[in-house]
């Protein structure tokens, strides 16, 4: 298909997911790269109690809260 038949039917709502190679599929800038933190105890204790609270893991918190921070960040820095 075409790029310009491929917009066009994306834009008109249709399904085009039968033309998208998915097994190749890249999210940009989502490699996950490994890092190591050191938090107090008190801090580690506090986030596991709200993943808890949520239902999630620690990491998934800590990326969510970390993420919503330099999203609001960013968003305060463009306004400037």
């Amino acid at each position: 298909m075409k790029a310009k038949k491929f917009d066009h039917a994306f834009d008109s709502g249709l399904d085009v997911s039968n033309s998208l190679d998915l097994n190749n599929a890249k999210r940009v800038q989502q490699t996950p790269k490994r890092v190591n933190v050191d938090f107090p105890a008190w801090m580690v204790e506090s986030l596991d109690r709200e993943a808890s609270k949520l239902g999630v893991t620690r990491q998934s918190i800590i990326k969510v809260w970390l993420a919503e921070r330099l999203a609001s960040t960013n968003t305060s820095s463009l306004s400037k």
